[in-house]
């Protein structure tokens, strides 16, 4: 064999596939299913290590399941609407369709570089007519069944992408992808009504046994679901009545204060009565300029002003405080929180500011607070009521349902669930995504575009100025239109949909992407989802995971699918690292992927980040951790083109027991191997640990470089090792294949099955030691049981020595392991 040339191997093998189609898939009802899925990548241009990482991770998957007798789906596509291409529209003065598929074609050629097993003629492209079209067919069925409607709303505004974001687009104030700060604005906006399925989407949660526990936790909480009592208060200056939400009643006879929210529909009442009126309007904007996540923070700084205006506690007559303030968002509970000092940080934090009064209300059970004594709230969910009427002296838990009734009782409160979950805002005053299909008519009001009318294409008449209006409104071919109703002169709404709705359903899609009739058909997309296992980052834990379950669940309560849960299993794999930092280009720390598979090749570049760290932790990049990938695959190259003469004569079924002590030694190796091997990759993902035991097999192939190796165990070696190596480097297995065993794909091949009676051992080692301390060393039979061994051990010529005129005083036996004897004298 010819030295190891990966360039020329690896485009070799990667035309071959290209032209034979090797990885096109078709349903086959008579084998299993596995349907293997990467998050599918915004077109940026470039491919870097996060992406090598997580295509290389789920490209093992696939070719495994192969291997074991699945029938694998395993596509790719792009996420290709969004704000950068808009941007680069704006900037270089290029069409955002050009920008974007050029990008698209160079990230093909990457990934088809790393020798990743994808059905090409499954692609999606987002951006497409072909695929948004059915973006906004599923719209249209949302607006249907009651789930899409418009309403004016306080939005999050980022300037510099010029558009709305969702609240989960918001981080620490900034907007999500620019890191520019985040305003409030009042537009009227299309909304999903998420929150209709908040309940089902928590519940559910259960059902996701493969995905890990910290991703459910992060929806759990973003859920937020929670159950209170709502509280009519009194306002009698005004005449008017206020609500309050709380998860604690039993605090109830603790308030002193009320903080609103500025958007509550009471504050405009209170200003204008109000002798500060201008301080207040004032304070009121500054707040609502911030996002609600600022706001509701603990680390933010608490503010508030005094209205000037009370309300009145209808659990025992007395006067509290209204206050507006930052802490209280308006779309949570009533957007008015009752303030109880003495049990909450946030409302002992405020009142400390502003010097309000304090009622202790909840005692520990075992000691005493003074109030005046106390520098904290006490926030612990257990203790006695104090100062509560009746209820004083009883348990909290008791006295939460006891208070609970006797408001629902005396007509002044009423038992609700709340959920921190809004509704998904998924309008964007921007061009380059999917157009919403709503006509809007003088005299019909909102109309959608007809099935066969679909899809509203995006026109290519467009200026791109920022601003509260979308693009699309400055296209007048776009602009005007007739109503299907009634033919009146109409106007089309001019808003795209948020990108997230395309990436939502795109992996049914995968399933039937050629449909011009309907999404997808229900047979395909019924045998090949839901996705058995999901690769992508912890970033998408809420946004992208929590969208799709909950298009999942409305498109099977539709009948346009029987599952209810979109991937079976979620991997989040760990980033890539280098020098201690995510690789950016503003640190100066970017390896290219591109520049690794150019020096190296593609095998090299998947065997080192496969190897370097667990899948689900973070990865150090190691210049020298590719060199040693790299001089491993070498090693192997050079053990089979070593032994090549006697892998091509040797046969599958030669005699096992002609083999020599070390021979038998060898393939116990192999078999062990194997075994791990398969439950590494099977059970566990630890292909780390996958490779690290076909390296420690080489190592033992090696140890037979300079001797006779019988021919059958050399070919049933090399056979094996090819094949366990296969889903981590598929081009150097498949030269290898090709000109050891000639006959069809290594990727083809059944994946190998471990020998139970070859994983034995004829003999073992077992340590002696006295005290604790190495005498001796004595090879016996493993079958050997406790006593068996015990009895061996003490006849030892050594063990007789070393114990003789002392006395025994016991004998620790580990069974395979070592005899330890413990003597005195």
């Amino acid at each position: 064999m010819e030295k190891y040339s990966p360039q020329a191997i690896e485009k070799k093998w990667q035309d071959k596939w290209e032209k034979e189609q090797v990885y096109k898939t078709e349903a086959d009802p008579n084998r299993p299913k596995y349907y293997a899925l990467e998050m599918f990548p915004y077109p940026s241009g470039n491919l870097h290590m996060g992406h090598v990482r997580n295509y290389a991770i789920g490209d093992v998957m696939a070719r495994y399941k192969t291997m074991e007798g699945y029938n694998v789906l395993h596509p790719m596509g792009f996420d290709s609407f969004g704000m950068p291409a808009e941007n680069a529209a704006i900037k270089h003065g290029v069409s955002p369709a050009d920008w974007t598929f050029s990008n698209i074609e160079n990230m093909e050629k990457q990934q088809k570089k790393m020798g990743l097993s994808y059905d090409w003629d499954r692609e999606v492209l987002t951006c497409t007519p072909e695929y948004y079209k059915w973006t906004q067919w599923l719209f249209e069925l949302f607006y249907q069944k009651g789930l899409a409607y418009k309403k004016k709303a306080s939005v999050n505004w980022c300037d510099t992408c010029g558009t709305v974001l969702a609240n989960e687009q918001v981080i620490d104030g900034k907007c999500w992808r620019c890191d520019s700060d985040v305003q409030k604005k009042d537009l009227s906006q299309w909304f999903l009504k998420i929150t209709d399925y908040a309940d089902v989407l928590l519940k559910d949660l259960d059902k996701l046994e493969g995905w890990p526990e910290r991703v459910k936790t992060m929806q759990d909480n973003w859920i937020g679901r929670s159950e209170g009592l709502e509280i009519t208060l009194d306002v009698p200056e005004l005449d008017e009545k206020l609500v309050v939400y709380t998860t604690r009643p039993d605090t109830a006879y603790g308030i002193t204060f009320v903080a609103l929210a500025p958007e509550n529909e009471l504050v405009d009442k209170l200003i204008e009565k109000s002798d500060k009126a201008e301080e207040l309007k004032a304070f009121c904007q500054k707040v609502r300029n911030q996002s609600d996540i600022e706001r509701t923070s603990s680390e933010s700084e608490k503010e508030g002003m005094f209205t000037g205006f009370y309300a009145v506690n209808p659990f025992n007559g007395e006067k509290a405080q209204l206050w507006i303030t930052n802490y209280v968002v308006a779309d949570y509970g009533t957007g008015a929180v009752m303030g109880v000092p003495s049990g909450d940080s946030r409302d002992w934090m405020f009142a400390k500011k502003y010097d309000l009064p304090i009622i202790l209300t909840l005692q520990p059970k075992d000691k005493e607070l003074v109030l005046e004594e106390m520098t904290e709230a006490y926030v612990e969910k257990d203790g006695r009521l104090v100062n509560s009427a009746q209820f004083t002296g009883m348990d909290m838990h008791e006295a939460v349902k006891a208070i609970m009734d006797y408001a629902e009782e005396k007509g002044f409160g009423k038992r609700k669930v709340n959920f921190r979950l809004r509704d998904w805002l998924i309008s964007r005053q921007r061009y380059w995504g999917a157009p919403i299909p709503v006509i809007n008519c003088p005299h019909c009001g909102e109309v959608l575009v007809p099935e066969e009318d679909l899809p509203v294409m995006l026109p290519t008449d467009v200026s791109f100025e920022a601003g509260s209006v979308s693009p699309l409104a400055s296209s007048e071919k776009f602009l005007h239109c007739k109503c299907p109703k009634c033919g009146a002169d109409a106007t089309r709404e001019t808003d795209t949909m948020d990108t997230f709705i395309c990436s939502s359903w795109y992996f049914l899609r995968y399933t039937d992407p050629h449909n011009d009739k309907a999404p997808f058909d229900k047979d395909k997309v019924n045998y090949w989802a839901p996705v058995d296992q999901y690769i992508g980052g912890i970033e998408h834990a809420i946004l992208h995971l929590l969208y799709s379950r909950f298009f999942t669940k409305v498109l099977k309560d539709a009948g346009l699918v029987d599952f209810d849960e979109p991937f079976k299993n979620l991997l989040t794999q760990g980033m890539v690292l280098k020098d201690g930092s995510k690789m950016s280009k503003s640190k100066g720390n970017v390896v290219s992927p591109e520049e690794i598979i150019g020096k190296y090749g593609a095998d090299t570049a998947r065997l080192f980040i496969l190897f370097a760290a667990p899948v689900d932790r973070d990865l150090e990049w190691s210049d020298q951790g590719v060199e040693g990938a790299y001089r491993f695959l070498n090693r192997v190259w050079r053990i089979l083109g070593h032994f090549e003469e006697s892998i091509k004569a040797g046969k599958d079924d030669y005699d096992v027991s002609a083999l020599t002590k070390d021979e038998k030694e060898l393939r116990r190796i192999l078999h062990v191997t194997i075994k791990k091997v398969t439950e590494d990759v099977r059970d566990r993902f630890m292909f780390n640990t996958a490779i690290s035991s076909v390296m420690e097999l080489v190592n033992a192939f090696y140890g037979f470089q300079d001797k006779e190796l019988n021919a059958g165990l050399a070919r049933e070696m090399a056979v094996n090792l090819v094949k366990m190596l296969a889903p981590f480097a598929p081009h150097i297995t498949e030269e290898l294949w090709s000109h050891l065993f000639v006959e069809g794909s290594v990727h083809q091949q059944k994946w190998p099955v471990y020998d139970e009676a070859a994983m034995k051992q004829d003999e073992i080692e077992i340590v002696l030691q006295i005290n604790g301390k190495v005498r001796d060393k004595i090879m016996v039979s493993p079958d050997l049981d406790r006593e068996a061994m015990e009895k061996v051990v003490m006849e030892l010529p050594r063990a007789k020595e070393l114990t003789e005129g002392k006395q025994i005083v016991k004998v620790i036996c580990v069974p395979k392991k070592l005899v330890n004897i413990v003597v005195k004298g």
